[in-house]
């Protein structure tokens, strides 16, 4: 009896334990958002404006060291700062290229030969098709998606995108964050269900994919549930 007894005061305490850190890691994620993110003290590469977290971009150094992709796709270029990254990392390691999306020309973006620039919504017959010729063949593909952030876009993205991610590979679904997961923005307060909720409905129909929450550890990223490993 007394043994059952601290078997469970013991449970009960891990759980308040496990409460009380969750609750602290949502506490400081809205904080460095509302405080630092939001208010444009951002990152850069190499003086360009990259628009993640630092913990994450550690995460994204290290899924390209281990999985040495062949082919990064990115929808969402704005600055051209995450692109950059890209092209840096696959530098060091010689090897792959970066096909970066977005549905606005803009001016003054980084160069890279590495890099290729398309302009067009991501979702468009002609961007996806050309996304398809260049992964044709390819061994590894790392797919990341980060443009509109409605549920509606981004599931559409997770569609269209989905079946170039190679296995061993990550489809990683950015800024998962949102509608309350745990923050709001208030560049777009209206937008209710958006990434996140994209990603639930996609992994209850989808076994393929599965969320490597290591990717996570680091407690502070703009990606949680958001970091999906093709394992089939």
């Amino acid at each position: 009896m007394l043994r059952n007894l601290l078997r469970l005061v013991a449970t009960v305490r891990t759980a308040r334990r496990k409460a009380r850190k969750d609750q602290i890691v949502k506490e400081f994620h809205r904080l460095y958002f509302n405080d630092v993110f939001e208010k444009q003290l951002r990152v850069n590469w190499l003086g360009v404006e990259v628009i993640k977290y630092p913990t994450d971009l550690i995460v994204y150094q290290e899924i390209i060291h281990e999985i040495r992709p062949d082919l990064i796709v990115e929808t969402g270029t704005h600055h051209g700062g995450s692109a950059m990254f890209f092209a840096s990392i696959l530098d060091l390691i010689g090897r792959g290229k970066i096909i970066s999306i977005d549905v606005n020309r803009r001016n003054n973006l980084p160069h890279h030969p590495r890099i290729t620039y398309l302009v067009g919504s991501s979702t468009s017959d002609d961007v996806v098709a050309e996304v398809a010729r260049r992964a044709e063949g390819l061994e590894t593909v790392l797919v990341t998606l980060d443009s509109r952030h409605t549920k509606q876009h981004v599931a559409q993205e997770i569609d269209l995108y989905h079946r170039f991610v190679t296995k061993g590979s990550y489809l990683i679904v950015e800024d998962t964050k949102l509608n309350g997961h745990p923050v709001f923005t208030r560049y777009e307060p209206d937008l209710g269900e958006g990434p996140m909720e994209a990603v639930m409905e996609f992994l209850a129909k989808d076994r393929t994919f599965q969320v490597d929450r290591t990717r996570e550890r680091f407690f502070l990223t703009s990606n949680p549930n958001g970091f999906l490993l093709r394992i089939a």
